[in-house]
């Protein structure tokens, strides 16, 4: 009796099955990429801004304090965006006449606010309050990154969930001293396991983790 299938055919059926397998694999690990890059996340992406403001010039250079223009980030949920009033009261006097700073004469001139365009912006569903974390001893440069050195402001994390369970669930990893909290360039020590868990029994930092924390 004639065979029905050729000698060559085991050797077929078993490449065509590694080549679904290494599609099927393949897709998902590109599919993986795309939603981790910064085409979604906006990771290392600076967003076009109505003004080029350098935060790496008013912090590093001229050694500016966050709490200056983030005036709400120790009191509220939202960390506050500076009124063009904070901004007039140096540049009044300095860079008064450069058409670098001339939106915020304009807005100064109608009264109308400068439209900055978010970068941590997270969805409307979750919750975040400023004031809690900073109280509790997570600092600016933990979620916002070294803004110190950057002459645009940009996303140094996704801020995605699975990224804020990372420090919910183990925060002594990541909190310090209070009085660090708005130091940019903190470095964390090499006792940081020690110094973390005594700080977390000090501030009373609890590690929540149930939806209803973020999800309210």
């Amino acid at each position: 009796m004639a065979q029905l299938f050729r000698p060559s055919s085991n050797t077929i059926a078993k490449v065509s099955i590694a080549a679904v397998v290494l599609l099927a694999s393949s897709t998902v690990g590109v599919a993986y990429m795309i939603d981790r890059g910064s085409w979604i996340t906006s990771v290392n992406v600076a967003p076009e801004q109505p003004i080029a403001f350098s935060h790496k010039h008013h912090v590093k250079d001229d050694g500016i304090d966050c709490r200056y223009c983030h005036t709400s980030v120790e009191t509220s949920h939202f960390a506050g965006i500076p009124a063009t009033e904070t901004c007039m009261s140096c540049h009044s006097q300095i860079w008064n006449n450069v058409a670098a700073t001339q939106p915020i004469r304009d807005s100064w001139a109608s009264g109308k606010s400068i439209e900055w365009n978010r970068v941590h912006d997270l969805p409307d569903f979750v919750y975040f309050n400023h004031s809690i974390h900073v109280n509790k001893g997570i600092g600016c440069s933990a979620c916002h990154g070294n803004v110190s050195e950057m002459p645009l402001i940009y996303k140094v994390n996704t801020l995605n969930m699975n990224w804020c369970l990372n420090c919910h669930r183990n925060p002594a990893k990541y909190i310090r001293p209070r009085s660090e909290v708005f130091n940019v360039a903190y470095v964390y020590p090499d006792n940081q396991d020690e110094l973390g868990a005594k700080l977390v029994k000090e501030y009373h930092v609890q590690s929540l983790v149930d939806c209803a924390t973020c999800h309210r």
